[in-house]
C-alpha cells in the first residue's frame, strides 16, 4: 500500500482525497475525502481573470487540506487544476499561492489529461461487471467544462468542451450580478444552443453514439441522482453506482429549471454551493442523454480525483 493524496481544483469546487492505494489489486481505500465549494471560476468567462475573493476562498481551503494531508502522513501529493485556472490571465498568482501553502506546484492540466484521469477514476472498479456493456462514455460535468471520454479498458477518444454549469449560468442567467430566478424560456434555449454546439464539437473527435453505457460524474450528476433517490440528505454510498433513467433526468431537469432559488435550496440533498448552477448542469446531462439516446445514466462518485490518486500511486 502507498498512502497518497490528491487534490482536484476545478471551477466550482476543490476536493481532497487521501487514500491507501494498492496497484497490484486495484484497491483504493479512502482515508479522507472531502469537497469545498470555492467558486474559483467566478467571473472568469467574463473577465479572463481569477477574482481576488475567489483566490482567497481557494487558498483557505488549501490551508485546511494541508493540515489533513500532514495528519495522515501521505507519502505523495499531486495537485491538479482544471478549467478556470487554464483560462485565467493571472493563473501565476494561483500557482504561487498553492505552492506556498502546500509545497507542491499545481499542475494546470489540459482538457485531454483531465479526461484521462476522469475515465480511470470512474471505470477502474467497473472491470468485470457483466451488467454494464462496453464501450463506456464517461461524461464529467464540471463548473467550467465538460469532458467526454469513450473507451473500453482504456481511453479511445476524449474531448473537453466549455459547457460547465458555472460557465453556462454566468453566461446566460446572470444579469447585474443576480441569477434569474427562475430562468426564462429564452435563457434556457440559449443555454441549450450552447450545449448542442459543444456536443457537435465533441462529436468531431469522440464517437459519442457508439457508447453502450453512459457513466456520469461530478456534482451536477450526483445531485440529480440524490434527488432521484429522494434522499433525506446527501449520501455518497447510496448515490455511487445508482442508475437514473432518462425520464427521471428529464423530469428533474424541468423541475430545477422552473424552480425558484428558495425551492432549489429546500431540496434536502442540495449543497448550498450548487443551488444557482444545478439547473444548467442538469440541462447538460439531459442534452447528452438525448444526443446519444441513453435510457439511463450510471452515476459514479469516483472520478478525476480517484484518477489523480492512481496516477500518484
Amino acid at each position: 500500500m502507498t498512502r497518497v493524496a490528491a487534490i482536484d481544483c476545478g471551477t466550482n469546487s476543490i476536493r481532497l482525497l487521501v487514500a491507501d492505494a494498492d496497484p497490484a489489486t486495484g484497491e483504493l481505500v479512502d482515508l479522507d475525502r472531502r469537497m469545498t465549494i470555492v467558486r474559483l471560476g467566478q467571473g472568469v468567462d467574463r473577465t479572463g481573470r481569477l477574482a481576488p475573493d475567489a483566490l482567497e476562498r481557494t487558498f483557505a481551503a488549501c490551508r485546511e487540506y494541508a493540515t489533513i494531508v500532514k495528519e495522515h502522513g501521505a507519502e505523495r501529493l499531486r495537485f491538479v487544476a482544471t478549467s478556470a485556472s487554464r483560462d485565467a490571465e493571472n493563473r501565476d498568482d494561483f500557482v504561487r499561492g498553492v505552492l506556498d501553502i502546500l509545497g507542491v506546484e499545481p499542475e494546470v492540466i489540459s482538457g485531454d489529461q483531465e479526461a484521462e484521469f476522469s475515465f480511470t477514476g470512474a471505470t477502474k472498479e467497473l472491470t468485470g461487471r457483466d451488467d454494464l456493456a462496453k464501450p463506456y462514455l464517461v461524461v464529467d460535468i464540471g463548473g467550467g467544462s465538460t469532458e467526454f471520454v469513450v473507451g473500453e479498458d482504456h481511453v479511445r477518444a476524449a474531448r473537453s468542451v466549455d459547457i460547465g454549469c458555472v460557465r453556462m449560468t454566468e453566461r446566460h442567467l446572470v444579469h447585474d450580478g443576480v441569477v434569474s430566478d427562475p430562468p426564462t424560456p429564452e435563457q434556457v434555449a440559449a443555454i441549450r444552443a450552447d450545449i448542442e454546439a459543444a456536443l457537435d464539437l465533441a462529436e468531431e473527435s469522440v464517437p459519442l453514439r457508439e457508447a453502450r453505457t453512459l457513466v456520469g460524474l461530478a456534482g451536477s450528476v450526483t445531485t440529480i441522482a440524490a434527488i432521484a433517490l429522494d434522499l433525506p440528505e446527501y449520501d455518497s454510498e447510496a448515490i455511487h453506482h445508482s442508475r437514473v433513467s432518462y425520464d427521471r433526468v428529464r423530469e428533474i431537469t424541468e423541475r430545477l429549471l422552473s424552480a425558484t432559488h428558495a425551492e432549489r435550496a429546500a431540496i434536502p440533498s442540495m449543497h448550498p454551493g450548487r443551488v444557482d448552477v444545478i439547473g444548467a448542469g442538469a440541462l447538460v446531462l439531459l442534452s447528452v442523454m438525448e444526443r446519444i439516446g441513453a435510457d439511463e445514466v450510471v452515476v459514479s462518485e469516483h472520478d478525476i480525483l480517484d484518477g489523480i490518486a492512481w496516477s500518484v500511486a
